[in-house]
């Protein structure tokens, strides 16, 4: 019923204002003014197909998602009647999310209405209005649009075969390694399979998943398209046909590693990986003296042993950046790790960590001062030493020191390295006393276990100021 629903209501909506979406689409490209006369006329021309296919794409689009919608969310309300302490969970298992999928499927409806007939006219309008940057609207070169071209019809005839025929040679991998983990997970009770309120959804996966194989092959479908096309970009980037021709190839190698690495089969690709952009070269030259700096300056000395002060060390060019951030991304989880297993052979050593923690860990997985309390003891020690010598970037393990500047471009690291350099610059503030360092490794290590704190004596004294403890708490649960 919901897919029907929305199916019939969205399609009724898209196709009555699809007349006026292309006609107020082309009039406010038309007078746009961010963009140049070349690159408007590519893209009235390049919206043709697109605008055509909008009506298909939303009609199949609504009947997918009132699949998905009328399935799931009856499913979740039966679980929710036979958990929720209701009486009569019989008859609630088969009225509850009968009637509100209804409903819920006419808002879905009207709120698409909304987006097409109000958000969408706004869009534009305000597209058609926007000033160019710099006064100087964005407009390409038109001599380099043959060779775009071109390299593009050629993407797509040659990926798009290949990935697609890669995708389906691999889907009998998918297929089974998905199977393979999930009866895994069911016999061992992990995973999804580790609480039993999970087991029925888990269960769906199990049946569900030749479904996921089969959207994976369709998502390789459409990717495969786009990739081909990349390779316009490419040539109009590097003002080169050739190197538009080695991405082509290249595109065919970097689908067949990624997804060898998705499905942990053998590293690496069969198909050549040619290099298509020019930075790779100029990197490439200023790959080994970068190491070397970065080396020295960890050191401290250069070869003939003096300090090294401000010595700029080359900037990598974009192509081979994102590479190098993955290593470097690569190298800093190494170097958590290897202090993680230094400081926790050291507090073994000192009998602060027991045995019993141990074999708590190995046996169960869980154990707050391993999985919790020794990696943020770690990176505590690594602000103080930071803080202690007012430096503005974060130490690493051997010495090497990361800086905002050269460190990795990953959501991850946004999200711990901002809040680990407010942390040491009010740990800097704080002037923060050796005993009072000692007593806040302690809190971080066992915050959870006064007896153990109490135990361990390591030097660390509270400050007798309540103002001062609460601080050094706040930093220890931080």
């Amino acid at each position: 019923m919901a897919a029907i629903v929305i199916t019939v209501g969205n399609s009724g909506v898209v196709i009555g204002l699809w007349p006026a979406h292309a006609i107020w689409t082309y009039y406010c490209l038309a007078r746009a003014k961010q963009y140049g006369p070349v690159l408007k006329v590519v893209l009235l021309i390049g919206l043709i197909v697109p605008i055509i296919m909008f009506p298909i794409m939303v009609i199949l689009g609504s009947f997918l998602a009132g699949l998905g919608y009328g399935l799931i969310t009856p499913l979740v309300a039966t679980f929710q009647a036979v958990g929720g302490g209701r009486e009569n969970k019989y008859v609630h298992c088969f009225v509850d999310g009968t009637w509100s999928v209804v409903k819920g499927s006419f808002t879905v409806v009207h709120d698409f209405t909304d987006v097409c007939f109000h958000s969408y006219f706004s869009f534009m309008d305000e597209l058609r209005d926007q000033q160019p940057k710099d006064r100087k609207p964005l407009d390409i070169r038109l001599l380099q649009l043959p060779g775009c071209l071109l390299v593009a019809l050629l993407g797509v005839i040659v990926d798009m075969p290949i990935i697609i025929l890669l995708a389906i040679w691999k889907s009998p991998f998918m297929l089974l390694k998905g199977w393979h983990q999930l009866f895994q997970d069911l016999i061992g009770r992990e995973g999804p399979f580790l609480e039993t309120v999970c087991v029925p959804f888990a269960g769906l996966a199990i049946l569900l998943w030749p479904l996921a194989v089969i959207l994976a092959i369709l998502t390789a479908f459409v990717s495969s398209f786009f990739l081909g096309l990349y390779g316009a970009v490419v040539v109009y980037q590097e003002t080169s046909i050739q190197l538009g021709l080695n991405y082509i190839v290249s595109a065919i190698a970097l689908f067949d590693e990624y997804s060898n690495d998705f499905l942990y089969m053998r590293s690496g690709s069969c198909f050549p990986r040619p290099n298509y952009r020019r930075e790779n070269k100029c990197c490439s030259e200023h790959l080994g003296t970068s190491y070397s700096l970065d080396k020295q300056k960890s050191n401290g000395h250069n070869r003939g042993g003096h300090p090294i002060h401000g010595k700029s060390i080359p900037e990598c060019t974009a192509s081979l950046k994102g590479v190098l951030q993955d290593m470097k991304s690569v190298q800093i989880w190494d170097h958590l790790f290897q202090s993680c297993e230094l400081y926790g052979r050291t507090l073994v050593q000192d009998g602060v960590i027991r045995l019993s923690d141990l074999e708590e860990w190995s046996r169960t997985g869980k154990s707050r001062i391993l999985s919790i309390g020794l990696p943020a003891y770690c990176i505590l020690q690594s602000l103080l030493h930071s803080a202690k010598f007012d430096s503005a970037s974060f130490p690493l393990f051997d010495s090497t020191e990361l800086r905002k500047s050269d460190r990795p471009e990953d959501r991850v690291f946004e999200w711990f390295f901002e809040p680990l350099m407010i942390m040491k610059e009010q740990i800097r503030a704080y002037k923060i006393q050796e005993s009072e360092a000692l007593y806040l490794s302690k809190l971080t290590l066992m915050s959870q276990n006064p007896e153990r704190m109490e135990a361990w004596q390591n030097g660390g004294i509270p400050p007798e100021n309540e103002v001062k403890r609460a601080q050094l708490e706040a930093f220890s649960r931080r």
